[in-house]
């Protein structure tokens, strides 16, 4: 014989289940749902506040650093030496004309290498013989760096700003035609069917379905190239050049003006966080359409 000892019931802890489950019309204890105080509850900081918070801290570490002399003003300035710096380039006049020089090859550059990139895009993306043509030469231009074809854009072009819109055209080329060429294979294939059953010609798929389709694709590659762009710019600028943001870095090189090359790569920065900012403003505009996750 065999006994069982059940252990004893705690009346805090124990619900009796006829209670609350066997009878439809009883309901539930309150005590069953666990309620957040409101002290818990999240409360919500601007996302303006958010995003500038990362940035503002790494400035008070940077002046802490050269304040209390772990960095040296001859490994990097200050803060506010670096503003002192850049208010002086501004009032000579010497920076505004040196970030309008570099905003003319990086549009130029821009402007002939979407053109390029779009244009092998769409004839390797819309058609089968295209891609046998155009895609394996555009694949083996594309695993060689451009920063090692300066010598060769010297020789062919000269010294002149030749060599440097080329080098920012070959550097903005190749991820338009990579994301506009993924992106026009990339349709959905329900699509194209319901286009056809519409009674679309082939040209008319290209346009209302093909094109549209493969747009959020393309613009991802335009935001790649733009980063690509002024990378670029700074090895073109460091060549051969007489004027600049990359030939004021190259004369601050010379003199060993650390405060002048941050100005510079600050200056950088800046011009590309603006150009991202408007291409993702054209984003919010043109793909209206496409539902997005905007996070949690």
């Amino acid at each position: 014989m065999s006994i069982s000892h059940a252990p004893p019931s705690s009346p805090e802890k124990d619900i009796p289940l006829k209670s609350n489950f066997a009878d439809d019309s009883t309901p539930i204890s309150v005590d069953l749902v666990p309620l957040l105080p409101a002290s818990s509850r999240r409360t919500r900081v601007p996302r303006w506040l958010r995003r500038t918070t990362g940035p503002v801290l790494l400035l008070l570490l940077w002046q802490l650093l050269t304040s209390t002399g772990v960095l040296t003003a001859d490994v990097l300035a200050s803060p506010g030496r670096i503003a002192q710096v850049g208010s002086d380039l501004i009032a000579d006049g010497s920076l505004p004309s040196a970030m309008g020089t570099s905003l003319q090859r990086v549009a130029a550059g821009l402007a002939l290498g979407t053109v390029v990139g779009t244009g092998l895009a769409l004839v390797s993306g819309l058609f089968r013989i295209g891609e046998d043509l155009v895609d394996a030469p555009v694949q083996m231009l594309r695993t060689v760096p451009f920063v090692g074809l300066i010598p060769l854009f010297i020789i062919w072009f000269g010294i002149g700003e030749a060599p440097k819109v080329a080098i920012i055209t070959l550097g903005v080329t190749f991820p338009l035609y990579l994301n506009v060429y993924a992106g026009i294979r990339g349709v959905d294939a329900q699509l194209i069917e319901a286009g056809e059953s519409l009674g679309l010609s082939r040209w008319g798929l290209v346009r209302h379905v093909v094109l549209p389709g493969a747009l959020p694709g393309a613009l991802t590659g335009l935001r790649y190239s733009l980063g690509i762009a002024w990378l670029a710019l700074v090895f073109a600028e460091q060549v051969n050049a007489d004027s600049g943001i990359g030939f004021l870095m190259v004369q601050a090189r010379d003199f060993l003006r650390t405060d002048v090359i941050v100005v510079c790569l600050i200056v950088y920065a800046f011009l590309g966080l603006l150009a991202d900012f408007i291409v993702r403003s054209l984003e919010r505009l043109l793909l209206q359409w496409r539902p997005t996750f905007t996070g949690r």
